[in-house]
C-alpha cells in the first residue's frame, strides 16, 4: 500500500535527475542598458523535446516586450528563465552584457517582480499579504501601493479593512481582487524588472479593466516582459515577439505586425473575429454597441445633472450618485474597446472600393476615449478635492455632453453605411 508514496518520495529526493544551479558571485545591483536572450535553447529536465529553439530577444531598459503565441509556444518558459527558475541548455541570457548565471541568485531575484495568472496568497491579513517580501514597509507605503493597484476601494470595504484575514490562497476574494493584491505587492517592491505572465487572462471584463489599469501604472518606466493570451492587452508594448513551436517568428510593433499579414495577424483575426460575412451584419453590431453606449451615457448624464443641481437629499446619496456615474464611465470604457477592435478589423478587411468612412470612425473612437478618460479622471479627483467638487462635476458633465455629440456623429456614419 505504501509503495506509490515511497516511489514519489524517493524520486523527489533523487539528485541525479535534477538541475542544481550554481550560485553566481556577482551581486546584482541594477539594470543600466538591456536584457538579451542570445541563441537560447531549452528542454525541461528528463524531457528530450526542445521547448525553446535558438531564441534571440532584446529588451532595452525602460521598455516593454510582449510575448504572444499559441499555447505551448514557449512564452512562459522564457519568463521562467529570466529569474533563473531554470537555466538554458545552450545560449545565454545577459543583463548589461553579464550572463545572469554569474549573478548571486537572491540579489538577482530581488530586482524582479512577477505577477502571474495564479496568484499565491496566504491565510493572513491583507496588509501582510501586500507586504510579503518587504516586511519593513510602512502603513503609508502599503496604502499607497494599494491605491496605485486599484485595490484600496475594495480593501476599505472589507470587514476589518487591511487587517481582514483573506483565507487560504485568498479564498475570500474574487479573481480580480487577488490580482490587484498581487500588483500592490509588486508595486511595494518597486522592481526594476517586471514579469507579467498572463495576469489578466482568467478575469471578467470589468476586473480585467481595473487590473489592466493597475498593470499600466506598475509597468510605467520599468523594464517589462509581458506574456499574454489576449492581444488587446499588449498592443501598446514597445515590441511584440511572436513565438511558434519554440521559435521567434516575428518581432515588431502592433501596427507593423498587422501589416506583415503573418502569424500575429492570424492570431489577431482569430481572437477578434474572422472576416465579416456581410457589411450589414457588421453594421448591425456597431449599431447595437452605440445603443448600449447611449443607454449608459444617458444614465451617467442624469446622475451628473442631479449632482450639479444639488438635488441629492443628503451627503450619502450624493456619494452614491458619484459612484454610479463613475461605474457608468468604466462600463463605457469597456464598450469603447470593442468598438476599437471592430473598426480595426473593418479597415483590415476592407477593399479599395470599400466605403471610406471608417477613418472617420477611428478618429471618433479616439475622441470617445478622450472624453471618457476625462470623465473618469474628474470623478476620481472628487475623493481628494472636496473644495472643488462642484467644479469637477461640471467638467465631467461637459465631457459627457461632448461625448454625446460625438456619439451622434458616430451613429450618423454607421447608418449611412
Amino acid at each position: 500500500n505504501a509503495t506509490s508514496s515511497v516511489e514519489i518520495t524517493a524520486d523527489f529526493l533523487r539528485r541525479d535527475d535534477k538541475p542544481f544551479m550554481k550560485n553566481g558571485s556577482i551581486t546584482y545591483k541594477k539594470l543600466s542598458k538591456s536584457i538579451k536572450f542570445n541563441h537560447v535553447s531549452f528542454a525541461y529536465p528528463s524531457h528530450e523535446k526542445m521547448v525553446l529553439k535558438d531564441v534571440d530577444l532584446y529588451l532595452p531598459r525602460g521598455t516593454t516586450l510582449a510575448l504572444v503565441g499559441s499555447s505551448g509556444a514557449g512564452k512562459s518558459t522564457i519568463a521562467d528563465l529570466l529569474p533563473r527558475f531554470y537555466d538554458p541548455i545552450s545560449g545565454s541570457i545577459t543583463i548589461d552584457g553579464i550572463d545572469i548565471r554569474e549573478f548571486e541568485i537572491t540579489s538577482l531575484r530581488k530586482g524582479m517582480a512577477i505577477v502571474s495568472q495564479d496568484t499565491f496568497l496566504f491565510n493572513d491579513s491583507v496588509r501582510n499579504n501586500i507586504a510579503y517580501g518587504r516586511t519593513d514597509a510602512t502603513d503609508d507605503e502599503i496604502i499607497t501601493a494599494a491605491k496605485q493597484a486599484n485595490a484600496y476601494e475594495f480593501i476599505s470595504k472589507l470587514p476589518q479593512g487591511f487587517d481582514t484575514l483573506i483565507g487560504d490562497r485568498g479564498v475570500m476574494l474574487s479573481g480580480g481582487q487577488k490580482q490587484r493584491l498581487a500588483i500592490a505587492r509588486a508595486l511595494l517592491q518597486n522592481p526594476e524588472i517586471l514579469i507579467l505572465d498572463e495576469a489578466t487572462s482568467a478575469l471578467d471584463t470589468v476586473s480585467e479593466r481595473l487590473v489592466q489599469e493597475a498593470i499600466d501604472d506598475l509597468s510605467r518606466d520599468r523594464t517589462t516582459l509581458i506574456i499574454a493570451h489576449r492581444l488587446s492587452t499588449v498592443q501598446k508594448a514597445d515590441q511584440i515577439a511572436v513565438l511558434d513551436q519554440g521559435r521567434v517568428v516575428e518581432v515588431g510593433t502592433h501596427e507593423e505586425l498587422l501589416q506583415k499579414n503573418g502569424h500575429y495577424s492570424r492570431l489577431y483575426s482569430m481572437q477578434f473575429g474572422e472576416q465579416r460575412e456581410s457589411t450589414s451584419k457588421h453594421q448591425e453590431g456597431l449599431i447595437r454597441i452605440s445603443h448600449e453606449i447611449r443607454t449608459r451615457l444617458n444614465s451617467m448624464i442624469g446622475f451628473l445633472l442631479l449632482l450639479v443641481d444639488n438635488l441629492a437629499d443628503n451627503p450619502q446619496e450624493r456619494q452614491e450618485l458619484i459612484a454610479d456615474a463613475y461605474k457608468s464611465a468604466l462600463k463605457i470604457l469597456n464598450i469603447i474597446d470593442v468598438i476599437d477592435d471592430m473598426v480595426t478589423l473593418e479597415i483590415k478587411w476592407q477593399t479599395q472600393d470599400a466605403n471610406t468612412q471608417y477613418p472617420n470612425l477611428v478618429n471618433i473612437a479616439k475622441e470617445f476615449h478622450t472624453d471618457t478618460d476625462q470623465i473618469v479622471n474628474y470623478l476620481r479627483l472628487l475623493d481628494n478635492n472636496s473644495q472643488q467638487e462642484n467644479e469637477f462635476i461640471e467638467k465631467a458633465l461637459q465631457s459627457a455632453i461632448c461625448f454625446l455629440n460625438n456619439l451622434e456623429n458616430f451613429e450618423n456614419i454607421i447608418k449611412v453605411k
